[in-house]
């Protein structure tokens, strides 16, 4: 058996075991380690002392756990919650008010963490049943909690693009400049169409009733005052730093995380026990990151020693493909990944197989890495495996249905797709900003 071959054989296990539930990152790290011995010795040991080590020296992975914990303090601290009500009664004029206020806070929710499971299911808890009370369509309503909270895998400060850019040698400043406006689109979009179709089938998003007695316009103002602006002026203050070059991504999240503790403390909603269980989710979270980028490097480096990168490229390039054809053949593929897949993997283990080949077809890869962004989004809302729309189940009334979740996401996906063309057709809308900021 050729080397190559022994790769790729390599590959097609470790699939077939982590489809059978197999613990990913040391799935990855037995699969290198194994076949890296078949292929190179004893040296394979060094090889993975040696990626454990840069991992755990890298300094673009530092600001990972750092966001991770500014989302889970504000997420524990419910904040949100007051930030929701305050949204509701300020766009309680536009149609279907309690849907485009749950977008309004999905998207700066995803500003503070990245964390779909966290967005989808806090605003499943809280934003959920505000609008099924009001009377809403379950299938719309629950396709805006699932798309909203699939914002922050785009929406800077992305914890998937600081593993892009940590994977491709990129700037993460750069990709947050880039993943900016495309964000600003995607989210913009959901809005409009939310809007639309209240107001094409008003019976789906009914309005609501006016307040008795009238809520005066001083009070809005105030709660929007309490609840918005020290949250957004946050938010603007970590990314501000980051684009404007005043700061490191991780310096900019540290800030992130000492300011969401003290906004937890000026409202009153922080205490020991839920300081303790932020500390321990963000814990897991980054052993997890980091134990992915530990086995995802050595099975990436056996995978290239084994001539198994070079065979991939070499049938990619013989297929004579023009830049857009490549481009969808990549896109469908991380599509079909997202499926059985969190993003973690798909970024960590097979966008590096991508990578090698962006220069061939003269593809940048700032705007590849948004593309790809947005990409994910549909794989966290695509049936059958769809993981926002699980996680939206899980705390959903007992009378929803799978169905209408899934019923109720797919105009979403189109959307997605229809932002995945523009965005084809207009890079400018992804790299224009970069390239303005940082000549």
């Amino acid at each position: 058996m050729t080397d190559p071959i022994l790769g790729l054989l390599m590959l097609g296990l470790f699939l077939f075991f982590i489809l059978l539930g197999f613990p990913i990152a040391f799935t990855l790290m037995a699969m290198g380690l194994g076949f890296g011995y078949l292929g190179m010795g004893n040296m394979v040991f060094d090889l993975l002392v040696q990626r454990t080590y840069g991992t755990m020296t890298n300094d673009v992975l530092i600001s990972v756990p750092l966001f991770v914990f500014m989302g889970y303090i504000i997420e524990r601290a419910n904040i949100l919650d007051r930030l929701f009500r305050s949204l509701q009664l300020a766009s309680n004029a536009i149609p279907g008010s309690l849907a485009v206020a749950t977008l309004f806070t999905c998207t700066l929710f995803a500003t503070a963490t990245g964390i779909v499971g966290a967005v989808v299911t806090l605003m499943g808890l809280l934003a959920f049943p505000a609008m099924l009370r009001a009377g809403y369509d379950p299938r719309l309503s629950a396709g805006v909690v699932c798309a909203g909270g699939c914002l922050g895998i785009l929406i800077p400060p992305s914890i998937m693009l600081i593993l892009y850019g940590a994977t491709a040698g990129v700037s993460v400043v750069r990709l947050y400049a880039a993943a900016f406006l495309p964000g600003l689109m995607l989210a913009g979009s959901y809005v409009a169409y939310v809007v639309i179709r209240a107001m094409l089938r008003p019976h789906e998003a009914p309005k609501l009733p006016p307040a008795d007695p009238p809520i005066p316009t001083l009070h809005i103002v105030k709660e929007l005052v309490v609840s918005f602006v020290p949250l957004a002026s946050l938010i603007m203050l970590v990314l501000g730093a980051i684009l404007a070059g005043w700061a490191l991504p991780s310096e900019a999240a540290a800030l992130g995380s000492l300011g969401s503790v003290i906004l937890a403390v000026a409202y009153r909603s922080m205490s020991i026990t839920k300081l303790k269980e932020s500390v321990f989710l963000t814990a897991r979270t980054s052993a997890m990151v980091c134990w992915l980028f530990v086995g995802s490097n050595l099975f990436s480096a056996v995978f290239g020693f084994l001539g198994g990168q070079q065979l991939v490229e070499q049938f990619v390039l013989s297929l004579n493909l023009s830049p857009f054809m490549f481009m969808v053949l990549a896109q469908a593929i991380i599509f079909v990944l997202g499926w059985p897949l969190e993003w973690t993997e798909i970024i960590i283990i097979f966008v590096p197989i991508f990578l090698p080949l962006l220069d061939d077809f003269g593809i940048n890869p700032i705007f590849f890495g948004v593309m790809i962004a947005l990409n994910l989004q549909t794989s966290f809302l695509s049936p059958p495996v769809a993981m926002a729309t699980f996680y939206l189940k899980g705390v959903a009334p007992k009378h929803i249905r799978l169905e209408q979740i899934f019923a109720g996401v797919m105009p979403h996906i189109y959307i997605v797709v229809g932002c995945m063309i523009l965005l084809y057709l207009f890079p400018g809308i992804a790299l224009w900003l970069p390239e303005q900021l940082y000549r």
